[in-house]
């Protein structure tokens, strides 16, 4: 990565709209010389925050015409002086007049450096500047909301407060510790035991907040597992509102990986239809399967689809037992054994009612053919992972969540420091490491290649 002088002494240009043809093309541009470059291009000066209309030359050559608008620094998206050339949307248009910027001077940007260089010139902090991507990127209404609540700050507030109340029972442990006869007193008399109970209480109310962020920011993969015949392809179509699979009454009709996105009550989804499980002495067949059993591992959650009529049989509801057994899924949604979740659907609710169903097996019982028990099964899709509301606060990603709980088992080793009096530092140590690690949510506190990075999944002209 480079240094952060080099950083904000360069000047970038790109390409911030859409690749393809379009109606308008803009071309941004950041930096030191930004105006004095952008004027020689329109041939007239600009105007501060004015949409100026001008033609576009490169030396003598009219490359096209449209709008000219300057934004002086520090008042600016990347608090730079910042230029925008809104012209025609052809790609060769746009290409010229990137290249006119070049020859004056101006390089071509790096992914996500717009937005890098407003966390840099404290314009955004760094959940902020993850959120415009997110934003971008969003695949729903509610993620779109949850992804500007974040840009706004609703996240990083929530962050900023508890790593202040963090650093406000340093100071008085860290006062302690030059008195460590009284140390215990001191802390008792400063009330730090409920202090500490506190930011434990906000941090784990803040995490079940992030998880439901990143749900909604990056959704969830779904896997259709089962025999063949059971249904998966019909349940899958079903779910999508299309015929997406195909569907026949030839067992292992389906060989590889199907994947269809979908949303589901504010909540994106990737349901994947996997190769039925059975023993094949076909070559493609049994790659399939072996596709399905290693998807049903990577899933978020995994659909185990049984046919009730063929549960009707005690044999059937314990090959269906062995199978979960196989594929190493718990079967319990609410286990925190490191299992992956499973629900059992119980389709073709309509031909047969499945008596005396295994105890301790959550399952669903449905009929993709009529529509029978959908809602419900999308229902429990969103509460098998959590996702209990689509008004989410605000967008989180996985290293949000990993952060947090970083930040948690610190705070929470603080509490068993004072709790068996060892000692100011050993206190003050812990909430120092969970001060250090929870900064890096918001950039405070955050190294050079995390950086490189997160701004390197960024488009070009963002």
């Amino acid at each position: 990565m480079e240094t952060n002088q080099a950083l904000n002494n360069d000047l970038i240009c790109a390409i911030a709209t859409p690749p393809g043809q379009g109606g308008v093309g803009i071309v941004r541009l950041s930096g030191q010389g930004a105006f004095e470059i952008a004027t020689q291009l329109c041939g007239k000066p600009l105007i501060s925050r004015t949409a100026v209309y001008t033609d576009f030359f490169d030396a003598e050559e009219l490359l096209d015409n449209g709008l000219a608008l300057w934004f002086p620094g520090p008042n600016s998206f990347t608090g730079e002086d910042v230029v925008e050339l809104q012209g025609h949307g052809g790609p060769i248009i746009q290409h010229r007049i990137l290249n006119a910027l070049c020859h004056r001077g101006a390089r071509l940007a790096r992914p996500g450096e717009f937005s890098e260089r407003a966390f840099m010139n404290g314009k955004l902090d760094l959940a902020q500047a993850e959120a415009v991507a997110d934003l971008i990127s969003s695949t729903s209404i509610a993620a779109s909301k949850a992804a500007l609540n974040t840009l706004k700050g609703a996240f990083s507030e929530m962050i900023t407060a508890i790593a202040l109340d963090i650093a406000n029972m340093r100071v008085r442990v860290e006062a302690a510790i030059d008195f460590p006869e009284e140390d215990i007193e001191i802390l008792q008399e400063a009330r730090v035991a409920e202090d500490i109970a506190k930011t434990i209480t906000s941090l784990e109310a803040i995490l079940v907040q992030a998880n439901q962020g990143r749900l909604i920011n990056s959704g969830i993969s779904v896997a259709l597992i089962g025999a063949p015949n059971v249904g998966k392809s019909s349940l899958l179509n079903a779910l999508a509102g299309e015929e997406a699979a195909i569907v026949t009454n030839v067992p292992g009709t389906t060989r590889d990986l199907l994947k269809v996105d979908l949303v589901i009550g504010g909540l994106p989804i990737r349901l994947v239809d996997t190769a039925g499980l059975r023993e094949s002495n076909d070559e493609v067949e049994k790659i399939g399967i072996a596709r399905a059993k290693a998807q049903a591992s990577e899933a978020d959650l995994t659909l185990y689809i049984a046919a009730a009529d063929e549960l009707a049989a005690q044999a059937n509801t314990s090959e269906l037992t062995r199978n979960l057994d196989l594929l190493q899924v718990s079967m319990d949604p609410t286990s925190d054994d490191g299992a992956k979740n499973v629900l059992v659907v119980i389709n073709k609710s309509d031909l047969s009612a499945v008596a005396d169903f295994p105890q301790g097996i959550a399952n669903v019982r449905v009929s993709a053919k009529t529509g029978e028990g959908l809602d419900v099964l999308k229902k429990a899709i969103q509460e098998s992972v959590g996702f209990g509301q689509e008004n989410v606060p605000f967008a989180a990603r996985q290293r949000h969540i990993l952060i947090i709980q970083d930040t948690l088992v610190k705070v929470n080793a603080a509490a068993a420091a004072l709790t068996e009096n060892l000692g100011a530092e050993f206190i003050a140590e812990e909430l120092y490491i969970a001060h250090q690690r929870l900064g890096e949510v918001t950039g405070t506190v955050t190294p050079d290649d995390l950086l490189g990075k997160i701004f390197a999944e960024f488009c070009i002209g963002k």
